[in-house]
């Protein structure tokens, strides 16, 4: 087994915070490359799917950068994807904003909606509740707190896996007003909602555990 760094590619298609991303994957080991480049893309050992503002434009900038087609076939292959934020949301079936209904990538069921919460955005500091065991949240207590800046989420897991072969995806929760969508570990795709690189130490562990599968 090498112990050379993982390289992890953090792709630039815009939208999202690619240079505290990239800090954070290498304060904990990473070769990291922030690039939109679609071979580098491909061939690195992970792929980081940052994303911020608005669902719809997240993704039109995604495709315009042949992200979409980088997502799917590094998954096909096996190769591990990870989403941030809306780098999450947009792995999901579609997204409602201000009542125009967007196409997502369509990884997992589900819609992303506007939170129903007493002050959103939801920003700042939030627990989550990890799924039973979840590799994404080892060696983290429960009362570990997350940094999210959101409105907009997926309120219901709609995935059932009903063939006993297949290994259901890990869904891990948080609440702010409701429950909502905060990790989902499947296979070699994983994703947050919360931010990892604005987490502090609790972040640096979650992106080690993930540098630690690739």
């Amino acid at each position: 087994m090498s112990d050379s760094p993982k390289k992890v590619v953090v792709f630039d298609y815009g939208f999202g915070n690619v240079r505290s991303a990239e800090r954070a994957l290498a304060h904990v080991g990473a070769d990291v490359e922030i690039t939109g480049d679609f071979e580098k893309a491909m061939n690195a050992d992970g792929l980081l799917v940052p994303g911020v503002g608005a669902f719809a434009a997240c993704m039109e900038g995604l495709r315009a950068a042949r992200g979409d087609w980088v997502v799917g076939r590094r998954l096909s292959g096996g190769r591990p994807v990870m989403g941030i934020c809306v780098g999450m949301q947009i792995l999901f079936e579609r997204g409602i904003e201000h009542g125009i209904e967007t196409e997502g990538l369509d990884q997992w069921p589900g819609t992303v909606e506007p939170l129903k919460a007493p002050v959103v955005p939801h920003m700042g500091w939030n627990t989550v509740a990890p799924a039973e065991g979840s590799e994404l949240f080892a060696g983290l207590d429960a009362d570990t707190r997350y940094y999210f800046v959101h409105s907009y989420a997926v309120r219901a897991w709609n995935l059932e896996v009903t063939n006993a072969a297949i290994r259901a995806p890990k869904v891990t929760w948080a609440e702010h007003g409701e429950p909502f969508v905060a990790a989902v570990e499947n296979g070699p795709l994983w994703a947050t909602q919360f931010h990892p690189e604005k987490s502090g130490d609790a972040g640096a562990q979650l992106l080690t555990n993930w540098i630690g599968t690739l």
